[in-house]
């Protein structure tokens, strides 16, 4: 199969392309610069273009790419980088696809769960509505910019992805050094809920969604246990034998984080209900063993 990938340089788009090949497919990675191998294909998000002669032929669209929502304290016009590298470049993408005379079949399109919002200790699926905040508002419009691609009678998915194990990168790549170092600790309360996911698990998750043609509309790339920031706290010190006995209290969060604190302080206890009906089985569905996966 041939597959389009944006965000391929990324932390789940390197290990999904690395999977894609290792299975004998063919990649091809979509890039903010002029090609420099056979497998690369310009594109600039945000002059909303795409060279769609490399998309010709392609089965399948994954689209990963977007600012990194915990690179940078969120300020007014980093807020805008967020919002503007997904909804423009979904936009794009969406109409790139539907102008081709034979489009692939499925758009993969990520998504977060912080479309929900704040959930507090209630459990969410895909039927829930969205919340209500930067996050949730910037997820609806994300996803709604595919609609081209969708009235074009391409299989369109969500994937509302939660916190990606990994000591590799992304937020949690953040919090192993310093739980290594025995400064890890609760953040504020330690009650809200930490939806999480292996990326083992996530990569495999994608690769079922492409192959599974009844997915469409938004699906939770969560572990099926949602747990709380601090059952997460005693797990990365039960696994990396190292003392938790820090705590970040909220005020402080707030004045360091600034606007992505409602993020860290707020809980959302999504459910992969979705994922789940159709027949995918968790490798690492525990927090415990979801760190242990991700361990060097």
């Amino acid at each position: 199969m041939r597959i389009a990938v944006t965000g391929s340089s990324g932390l789940i788009g390197t290990a999904l392309v690395r999977s894609l090949r290792e299975d004998g497919h063919q990649v091809v990675r979509l890039v903010r610069r002029p090609p420099r191998v056979e497998d690369e294909v310009e594109w600039d998000p945000r002059r909303e273009w795409v060279d769609t002669k490399g998309l010709m032929g392609c089965e399948a669209v994954v689209h990963l790419a977007g600012a990194g929502v915990g690179d940078r304290r969120w300020t007014d016009a980093y807020k805008k980088e967020i919002r503007d590298s997904r909804v423009l470049g979904t936009a794009a993408l969406a109409e790139a696809i539907a102008s081709l005379d034979t489009p692939p079949r499925v758009l993969v399109s990520g998504s977060a769960v912080g479309f929900y919002g704040d959930t507090g200790e209630r459990a969410v699926d895909e039927s829930a509505p969205p919340g209500h905040g930067f996050l949730p508002d910037l997820c609806q419009d994300w996803e709604e910019a595919a609609a081209a691609a969708q009235e074009a009678g391409v299989r369109t998915v969500f994937t509302r992805t939660g916190l990606v194990i990994s000591s590799e990168g992304g937020a949690w790549g953040r919090l192993f050094p310093l739980f290594k170092l025995g400064l890890g600790g609760r953040m504020g309360s330690g009650r809200q809920y930490w939806s999480f996911i292996a990326l083992r698990d996530h990569i495999a998750a994608l690769r079922h969604i492409l192959d599974t043609p009844e997915l469409t509309g938004p699906v939770n790339l969560t572990a099926p246990a949602p747990a709380t920031n601090r059952e997460i706290t005693a797990a990365m010190g039960r696994v990396l034998r190292r003392p938790t006995l820090f705590t970040v209290p909220a005020p402080a969060l707030r004045i360091a984080l600034g606007g992505m604190s409602g993020d860290v302080l707020g809980s959302v206890r999504a459910i992969p209900r979705r994922l789940l009906d159709s027949g995918f089985t968790f490798t690492h569905p525990h927090v415990d063993e979801a760190i242990k996966a991700a361990l060097p």
